[in-house]
């Protein structure tokens, strides 16, 4: 029991990302699962908050952070910060993000300008903001991608990511998507299901899905699909061994087809079946485009 209350005790999960993406969401959500949430906090006083918890015990378990450009010029020692924490501290970086658009409509509906924009347009602020954000992005542990969720799909988003996640050591998403809609932001990994014939042109399956008995038992047997689904399940194993090394604790891996609505969607299901059997693996199936045809 003293190993797991220590192991708390040095778990913090910084939040950050795109102005607009959601980060008060995750914040809130976060502190209704039960984390010492801190908003607004320069990142300078990250290293107090760990030496603060680190005092209180095991009532303050676990910690979270929302970091943003409202820091102004401190934010920009945020990288080298987190970096230096890392050698003694459980830290993970949760990226807020979402496209320029969504962004922009977010803004206008709350009728206030990006922190960023100064004299210029909502654009210009965004794009300041993109540009200084770009390399904590990449180095991220977990990117969400928010453009297509409502504030109260990302806090169920979020429950789930982080509520029960001492139970696996990674937790998995596995995410169908049509190509036609653009690539998911926040995919770890993509594969593409389109070499396999598209169930679309099959009148009697146009109108399903993949998750309806006709149209799995179709692409899973043509030729290839089942070769596939063993070959692609047997690489992605020591893959996510080493995430669970990293301790890397959340990746989406996302399967895609034209439309997001039958090849995808049937191949992720049955992939969720051998992933979820791999040791310390959690897997959760999420179809991003299967109800807009």
């Amino acid at each position: 029991m003293a190993a797991e209350v220590e192991h708390h005790q040095q778990e913090m999960l910084i939040v950050t990302g795109m102005s607009g993406a959601g980060r008060s969401t995750v914040g809130n959500a976060l502190e209704d699962l039960g984390w010492y949430v801190v908003d607004n906090l320069p990142p300078q006083m990250l290293r107090p908050l760990v030496e603060l918890v680190e005092r209180a015990g095991a009532s303050l378990p676990r910690i979270a952070a929302v970091v943003d450009v409202r820091g102004r010029d401190f934010f920009s020692e945020l990288q080298d910060i987190i970096q230096a924490l890392r050698t003694g501290v459980n830290v993970r970086v949760v990226f807020l993000d979402a496209t320029d658009a969504v962004l922009v409509r977010r803004f206008e509906s709350v009728r206030r300008p990006h922190p960023l924009q100064g004299n210029g347009t909502l654009l210009d602020g965004i794009g300041a903001e993109r540009g200084r954000l770009a390399e904590l992005r990449e180095s991220s542990d977990i990117v969400v991608d928010t453009s297509d969720l409502n504030i109260h799909q990302l806090a169920t988003l979020i429950t789930e990511t982080f509520a029960e996640e001492g139970r696996a050591g990674l937790r998995v998403t596995l995410l169908s998507f049509g190509f036609k809609y653009g690539l998911p932001a926040d995919a770890d990994l993509v594969a593409d299901a389109r070499f396999l014939p598209n169930p679309f042109w099959i009148p009697e399956l146009r109108h399903l899905n993949g998750e309806d008995p006709e149209v799995a038992e179709y692409v899973l047997g043509q030729p290839g699909a089942r070769e596939f689904i063993d070959a692609y399940a047997t690489a992605l194993e020591p893959v996510l061994a080493g995430y669970q090394r990293e301790n890397k604790r959340h990746a989406t891996i996302a399967i895609g087809c034209t439309g997001g609505k039958h090849r995808s969607v049937a191949i992720v299901r049955e992939l969720a079946d051998r992933l979820g059997a791999l040791p310390g693996v959690a897997v959760s199936v999420k179809h991003r485009d299967r109800g807009r045809e």
